[in-house]
């Protein structure tokens, strides 16, 4: 089982915070992991239909899309900050 945790706009679409989720085999990177998730339901195609602004933190560290997930603990999704 992987931890998700979703933030902002992501967790208000997908409607939680956070879930713990088996992901098959084939899920071996952030890309792979959005890709998969759309197929989730509609609030999670919603949430995730622009997949290139989706930031990934693998244990609480930005990574990139392509960064191998194997043996996450915890996965975080948000969308891209903003502040000043």
């Amino acid at each position: 089982m992987t931890k998700l945790v979703y933030f902002a706009w992501v967790r208000e679409r997908i409607g939680k915070g956070e879930e713990e989720i088996d992901l098959p085999a084939s899920v071996k990177t952030g890309s792979d992991l959005l890709r998969h998730l759309k197929t989730l339901g509609d609030d999670y195609a919603h949430a995730l239909e622009h997949e290139n602004v989706i930031r990934i933190a693998i244990n609480q560290e930005h990574v990139e899309h392509d960064e191998p997930i194997v043996g996450a603990r915890e996965i975080a999704l948000f969308p891209p900050m903003t502040g000043g």
